[in-house]
Protein backbone atom coordinates (compact mmCIF):
# COMPACT_ATOMS: atom_id res chain seq x y z
CA UNK A 1 0.00 0.00 0.00
CA UNK A 2 2.84 2.73 0.78
CA UNK A 3 4.81 1.62 -2.52
CA UNK A 4 1.66 2.27 -4.53
CA UNK A 5 0.99 5.81 -2.23
CA UNK A 6 4.08 6.83 -3.47
CA UNK A 7 3.51 5.63 -6.91
CA UNK A 8 0.89 8.73 -7.01
CA UNK A 9 2.77 10.96 -5.10
CA UNK A 10 6.15 10.52 -5.77
CA UNK A 11 7.29 13.61 -3.99
CA UNK A 12 6.58 11.97 -0.51
CA UNK A 13 9.43 10.28 1.42
CA UNK A 14 10.22 6.91 -0.12
CA UNK A 15 12.57 5.62 2.89
CA UNK A 16 9.97 4.24 5.49
CA UNK A 17 10.72 0.95 4.45
CA UNK A 18 14.17 1.24 2.74
CA UNK A 19 17.33 -0.01 4.26
CA UNK A 20 21.01 1.79 3.89
CA UNK A 21 22.26 1.94 1.48
CA UNK A 22 19.34 5.11 0.88
CA UNK A 23 19.07 8.73 0.53
CA UNK A 24 16.21 11.02 -0.18
CA UNK A 25 16.78 14.89 -0.93
CA UNK A 26 14.50 17.85 -1.92
CA UNK A 27 15.43 20.66 -4.14
CA UNK A 28 14.22 24.08 -3.31
CA UNK A 29 15.19 26.58 -6.04
CA UNK A 30 14.28 30.27 -5.05
CA UNK A 31 14.90 33.49 -6.88
CA UNK A 32 13.02 36.76 -5.67
CA UNK A 33 11.63 38.91 -8.05
CA UNK A 34 14.17 41.25 -9.09
CA UNK A 35 16.92 37.64 -9.68
CA UNK A 36 19.18 39.61 -7.51
CA UNK A 37 18.88 36.82 -4.48
CA UNK A 38 18.93 33.30 -5.78
CA UNK A 39 19.40 30.30 -3.19
CA UNK A 40 19.05 26.63 -3.46
CA UNK A 41 17.74 24.94 -0.17
CA UNK A 42 18.26 20.94 -0.17
CA UNK A 43 16.78 18.70 2.71
CA UNK A 44 17.09 15.21 2.84
CA UNK A 45 18.40 12.31 4.93
CA UNK A 46 21.64 9.41 4.42
CA UNK A 47 21.38 6.19 5.53
CA UNK A 48 24.70 4.49 5.23
CA UNK A 49 25.48 1.15 6.22
CA UNK A 50 28.13 2.30 9.19
CA UNK A 51 25.52 4.19 11.29
CA UNK A 52 27.89 6.81 12.47
CA UNK A 53 27.67 7.56 8.51
CA UNK A 54 24.41 8.30 8.68
CA UNK A 55 22.24 11.89 9.31
CA UNK A 56 19.96 14.54 7.91
CA UNK A 57 21.04 17.25 6.26
CA UNK A 58 19.84 20.77 5.09
CA UNK A 59 21.88 22.13 2.74
CA UNK A 60 21.74 25.40 1.67
CA UNK A 61 23.57 27.13 -1.77
CA UNK A 62 23.73 31.18 -2.33
CA UNK A 63 23.45 31.23 -6.34
CA UNK A 64 25.10 34.48 -6.37
CA UNK A 65 28.40 34.33 -4.20
CA UNK A 66 28.76 30.59 -4.80
CA UNK A 67 29.12 30.24 -0.80
CA UNK A 68 27.15 26.57 0.60
CA UNK A 69 26.90 25.59 3.63
CA UNK A 70 26.14 22.11 4.85
CA UNK A 71 24.17 21.51 8.41
CA UNK A 72 24.26 17.72 9.71
CA UNK A 73 21.43 16.83 11.95
CA UNK A 74 21.22 13.27 13.78
CA UNK A 75 18.78 10.83 11.90
CA UNK A 76 16.07 11.06 14.99
CA UNK A 77 15.54 14.56 14.06
CA UNK A 78 14.27 13.93 10.88
CA UNK A 79 10.68 13.12 10.56
CA UNK A 80 8.19 12.50 7.13
CA UNK A 81 4.81 11.87 7.00
CA UNK A 82 3.51 7.98 5.57
CA UNK A 83 0.84 10.19 3.82
CA UNK A 84 1.89 13.12 2.18
CA UNK A 85 5.15 15.20 1.04
CA UNK A 86 5.40 16.71 4.78
CA UNK A 87 9.26 16.55 6.06
CA UNK A 88 11.16 17.94 8.78
CA UNK A 89 14.35 18.24 9.64
CA UNK A 90 15.52 19.75 13.21
CA UNK A 91 13.09 22.66 13.35
CA UNK A 92 13.23 23.19 9.67
CA UNK A 93 9.81 22.60 7.92
CA UNK A 94 9.36 21.33 4.07
CA UNK A 95 6.00 20.64 2.06
CA UNK A 96 5.06 21.21 -1.18
CA UNK A 97 3.92 24.63 -0.75
CA UNK A 98 5.61 26.09 1.89
CA UNK A 99 8.65 25.37 3.55
CA UNK A 100 9.94 27.00 7.02
CA UNK A 101 13.77 27.81 7.65
CA UNK A 102 15.05 27.77 11.57
CA UNK A 103 18.89 27.46 11.12
CA UNK A 104 21.56 29.00 14.03
CA UNK A 105 25.46 28.16 13.00
CA UNK A 106 28.63 29.67 13.09
CA UNK A 107 28.58 29.09 9.41
CA UNK A 108 25.03 30.47 8.70
CA UNK A 109 21.80 31.98 10.17
CA UNK A 110 18.71 31.76 8.13
CA UNK A 111 15.14 32.01 9.50
CA UNK A 112 11.94 32.57 7.73
CA UNK A 113 8.76 30.91 5.83
CA UNK A 114 8.28 31.38 2.35
CA UNK A 115 4.64 30.07 0.90
CA UNK A 116 4.48 28.83 -2.91
CA UNK A 117 1.17 29.29 -4.75
CA UNK A 118 -0.10 28.30 -8.29
CA UNK A 119 2.16 25.23 -8.41
CA UNK A 120 2.56 23.50 -11.36
CA UNK A 121 2.94 20.20 -11.68
CA UNK A 122 4.30 17.48 -13.53
CA UNK A 123 1.96 15.63 -15.30
CA UNK A 124 1.10 12.01 -14.44
CA UNK A 125 -0.69 9.15 -16.01
CA UNK A 126 -0.70 5.61 -15.45
CA UNK A 127 2.29 4.89 -17.53
CA UNK A 128 3.89 7.23 -16.40
CA UNK A 129 3.42 8.34 -12.85
CA UNK A 130 6.20 10.87 -12.73
CA UNK A 131 9.13 12.38 -14.57
CA UNK A 132 10.86 8.88 -14.73
CA UNK A 133 7.85 7.43 -16.99
CA UNK A 134 7.39 3.65 -16.49
CA UNK A 135 10.81 2.87 -15.07
CA UNK A 136 8.90 4.42 -11.98
CA UNK A 137 7.72 1.15 -11.84
CA UNK A 138 11.04 -0.06 -11.23
CA UNK A 139 11.45 0.40 -6.87
CA UNK A 140 15.34 -0.88 -6.95
CA UNK A 141 16.95 1.91 -9.41
CA UNK A 142 20.26 2.99 -8.36
CA UNK A 143 18.87 6.89 -8.60
CA UNK A 144 15.43 7.95 -8.97
CA UNK A 145 14.03 11.47 -10.21
CA UNK A 146 11.44 13.77 -9.34
CA UNK A 147 9.93 17.51 -10.25
CA UNK A 148 7.48 18.35 -7.32
CA UNK A 149 6.60 21.77 -8.79
CA UNK A 150 7.94 23.00 -12.63
CA UNK A 151 7.02 26.37 -12.08
CA UNK A 152 5.18 28.73 -9.13
CA UNK A 153 5.32 32.39 -7.50
CA UNK A 154 6.71 32.62 -3.94
CA UNK A 155 5.56 34.78 -0.89
CA UNK A 156 7.57 35.18 2.21
CA UNK A 157 10.72 36.52 3.66
CA UNK A 158 13.88 34.84 4.71
CA UNK A 159 16.06 36.46 6.87
CA UNK A 160 20.15 35.58 5.95
CA UNK A 161 22.65 36.56 8.82
CA UNK A 162 21.46 40.14 9.58
CA UNK A 163 19.91 40.52 6.51
CA UNK A 164 16.06 40.46 5.53
CA UNK A 165 14.97 39.44 2.32
CA UNK A 166 11.52 39.40 0.57
CA UNK A 167 11.28 36.81 -2.13
CA UNK A 168 7.54 38.08 -2.77
CA UNK A 169 6.61 37.75 -6.03
CA UNK A 170 9.78 35.61 -6.88
CA UNK A 171 9.73 32.33 -8.84
CA UNK A 172 10.47 28.84 -7.58
CA UNK A 173 10.85 25.21 -8.30
CA UNK A 174 11.03 21.78 -6.68
CA UNK A 175 12.82 18.75 -7.98
CA UNK A 176 13.76 15.85 -5.63
CA UNK A 177 16.16 12.07 -5.93
CA UNK A 178 16.28 9.31 -4.58
CA UNK A 179 18.02 5.83 -3.89
CA UNK A 180 21.10 4.04 -3.20
CA UNK A 181 23.69 6.59 -4.74
CA UNK A 182 23.44 8.93 -7.38
CA UNK A 183 25.05 8.63 -10.67
CA UNK A 184 28.43 8.26 -12.04
CA UNK A 185 27.94 10.58 -14.03
CA UNK A 186 25.35 13.20 -15.15
CA UNK A 187 24.73 16.67 -16.38
CA UNK A 188 21.71 18.90 -15.57
CA UNK A 189 20.34 21.89 -16.41
CA UNK A 190 17.16 24.23 -15.18
CA UNK A 191 15.74 27.33 -15.94
CA UNK A 192 12.10 29.15 -15.03
CA UNK A 193 13.29 32.05 -15.92
CA UNK A 194 12.18 33.21 -19.58
CA UNK A 195 11.00 36.24 -21.69
CA UNK A 196 7.41 34.54 -21.32
CA UNK A 197 6.33 33.64 -17.77
CA UNK A 198 5.28 29.97 -17.14
CA UNK A 199 8.16 28.60 -19.29
CA UNK A 200 10.52 26.25 -18.07
CA UNK A 201 13.30 23.80 -18.99
CA UNK A 202 14.77 20.28 -17.64
CA UNK A 203 16.99 18.10 -19.35
CA UNK A 204 19.32 15.74 -17.31
CA UNK A 205 21.48 12.73 -18.74
CA UNK A 206 22.70 10.19 -16.71
CA UNK A 207 24.44 6.48 -16.88
CA UNK A 208 21.88 4.51 -15.31
CA UNK A 209 22.87 0.97 -14.00
CA UNK A 210 19.89 -1.21 -13.57
CA UNK A 211 19.62 -4.93 -13.65
CA UNK A 212 23.85 -6.13 -13.87
CA UNK A 213 23.81 -3.64 -17.29
CA UNK A 214 24.34 0.07 -17.48
CA UNK A 215 22.79 2.75 -20.25
CA UNK A 216 22.72 6.41 -21.39
CA UNK A 217 19.79 7.54 -19.95
CA UNK A 218 17.88 11.39 -20.48
CA UNK A 219 14.99 13.21 -18.88
CA UNK A 220 13.98 16.30 -20.36
CA UNK A 221 10.78 18.46 -20.29
CA UNK A 222 10.05 21.96 -22.06
CA UNK A 223 6.91 23.39 -20.23
CA UNK A 224 5.71 26.39 -22.50
CA UNK A 225 2.15 27.87 -22.97
CA UNK A 226 0.30 24.94 -21.22
CA UNK A 227 1.90 21.77 -23.09
CA UNK A 228 4.69 20.03 -21.25
CA UNK A 229 7.20 18.35 -24.40
CA UNK A 230 8.91 15.69 -23.25
CA UNK A 231 12.18 14.14 -24.31
CA UNK A 232 13.18 11.13 -22.62
CA UNK A 233 14.49 7.82 -22.79
CA UNK A 234 11.33 5.71 -22.27
CA UNK A 235 9.46 8.27 -25.02
CA UNK A 236 11.45 6.75 -27.76
CA UNK A 237 13.09 10.52 -27.90
CA UNK A 238 16.97 10.60 -29.17
CA UNK A 239 19.85 12.80 -28.57
CA UNK A 240 21.05 14.10 -31.67
CA UNK A 241 23.55 16.13 -30.78
CA UNK A 242 25.82 16.91 -27.36
CA UNK A 243 29.08 18.85 -27.45
CA UNK A 244 30.12 19.85 -23.47
CA UNK A 245 33.20 22.42 -23.39
CA UNK A 246 34.45 24.22 -20.22
CA UNK A 247 32.36 27.23 -21.38
CA UNK A 248 29.02 25.48 -22.57
CA UNK A 249 26.78 22.50 -22.82
CA UNK A 250 24.96 22.02 -26.33
CA UNK A 251 22.29 19.92 -26.82
CA UNK A 252 19.94 18.73 -29.57
CA UNK A 253 17.26 16.22 -28.27
CA UNK A 254 14.22 15.04 -31.09
CA UNK A 255 10.85 13.44 -30.06
CA UNK A 256 7.38 13.32 -30.46
CA UNK A 257 4.54 15.26 -28.08
CA UNK A 258 0.99 14.35 -28.86
CA UNK A 259 1.90 12.22 -31.86
CA UNK A 260 3.88 15.47 -33.43
CA UNK A 261 7.70 15.45 -33.69
CA UNK A 262 9.77 18.62 -31.96
CA UNK A 263 13.56 19.63 -32.19
CA UNK A 264 14.61 20.73 -28.67
CA UNK A 265 17.50 23.21 -28.77
CA UNK A 266 19.79 23.95 -25.22
CA UNK A 267 23.02 25.81 -25.57
CA UNK A 268 23.90 26.38 -21.91
CA UNK A 269 26.39 28.80 -20.33
CA UNK A 270 28.44 27.34 -17.84
CA UNK A 271 29.45 29.98 -14.73
CA UNK A 272 31.12 29.52 -11.53
CA UNK A 273 29.50 28.00 -8.73
CA UNK A 274 29.48 26.38 -5.18
CA UNK A 275 30.34 23.03 -4.24
CA UNK A 276 27.71 20.98 -3.13
CA UNK A 277 27.56 17.76 -1.12
CA UNK A 278 26.21 14.52 -2.75
CA UNK A 279 25.09 11.02 -1.95
CA UNK A 280 27.32 8.16 -3.08
CA UNK A 281 27.55 4.65 -1.38
CA UNK A 282 31.04 5.55 0.20
CA UNK A 283 29.29 8.45 2.07
CA UNK A 284 28.40 12.26 1.08
CA UNK A 285 31.01 13.73 -0.80
CA UNK A 286 31.33 17.39 -2.00
CA UNK A 287 31.87 16.41 -5.71
CA UNK A 288 29.06 18.57 -7.21
CA UNK A 289 29.78 21.99 -8.60
CA UNK A 290 26.05 24.14 -9.39
CA UNK A 291 25.62 27.80 -10.37
CA UNK A 292 22.49 29.31 -10.31
CA UNK A 293 24.16 31.96 -12.85
CA UNK A 294 23.97 30.16 -16.16
CA UNK A 295 22.31 31.08 -19.20
CA UNK A 296 20.20 28.84 -21.24
CA UNK A 297 19.17 29.57 -25.04
CA UNK A 298 16.47 27.38 -25.98
CA UNK A 299 14.88 26.49 -29.04
CA UNK A 300 11.45 24.33 -29.85
CA UNK A 301 11.03 23.24 -33.68
CA UNK A 302 8.56 21.30 -35.24
CA UNK A 303 9.51 18.96 -37.41
CA UNK A 304 7.37 17.98 -40.43
CA UNK A 305 9.88 15.95 -43.01
CA UNK A 306 12.16 18.55 -44.49
CA UNK A 307 9.78 21.95 -43.09
CA UNK A 308 10.50 23.46 -39.78
CA UNK A 309 8.65 25.52 -37.71
CA UNK A 310 9.74 27.62 -35.08
CA UNK A 311 7.57 27.29 -31.76
CA UNK A 312 9.64 29.25 -29.23
CA UNK A 313 12.98 30.56 -28.70
CA UNK A 314 14.33 32.55 -26.11
CA UNK A 315 16.79 32.46 -22.97
CA UNK A 316 16.51 31.05 -19.87
CA UNK A 317 18.49 33.23 -16.98
CA UNK A 318 19.37 31.86 -13.48
CA UNK A 319 19.82 28.46 -14.56
CA UNK A 320 20.71 25.57 -11.87
CA UNK A 321 23.37 23.86 -14.21
CA UNK A 322 25.77 20.46 -12.92
CA UNK A 323 27.84 18.83 -14.73
CA UNK A 324 29.11 16.29 -12.52
CA UNK A 325 31.53 12.59 -12.06
CA UNK A 326 32.62 10.61 -14.98
CA UNK A 327 31.52 12.30 -18.29
CA UNK A 328 32.78 9.92 -21.40
CA UNK A 329 30.44 7.53 -20.94
CA UNK A 330 27.47 10.14 -21.60
CA UNK A 331 29.41 11.38 -24.88
CA UNK A 332 29.32 10.00 -28.43
CA UNK A 333 32.85 8.56 -29.46
CA UNK A 334 34.14 11.25 -31.19
CA UNK A 335 33.45 13.89 -28.62
CA UNK A 336 34.92 11.54 -26.31
CA UNK A 337 38.33 11.23 -28.73
CA UNK A 338 38.20 15.38 -28.75
CA UNK A 339 38.25 15.48 -24.78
Amino acid sequence: MFYLRTLKNPAMYHGHQRQPDFFEGWYFKIIDATGDQRYAVIPGIFKHKNPAESHAFVQILDGITGKSTYHRYDVSEFWASKTDFEVRVGRNRFKRDAISLDITSSDRQIMGTLRFENLTPWPHSLFAPGVMGPFAYLPFMECNHGVVSIDHAIRGELTVNDTTIDFSGGRGYIEKDWGASFPSGYIWVQTNHFEQPGTCLMVSIAMIPNFGFTFRGFLSGFWHSGTLYRFATYTGARIDHLHLTDTNVQWQLIGRTNGVKYRLEVNAERASGGLLKAPYRVGMLERVVESLTATAKVRLLKLNGQHETLIFQGTGRYAGLEVAGNLDPLLDEDLRKER
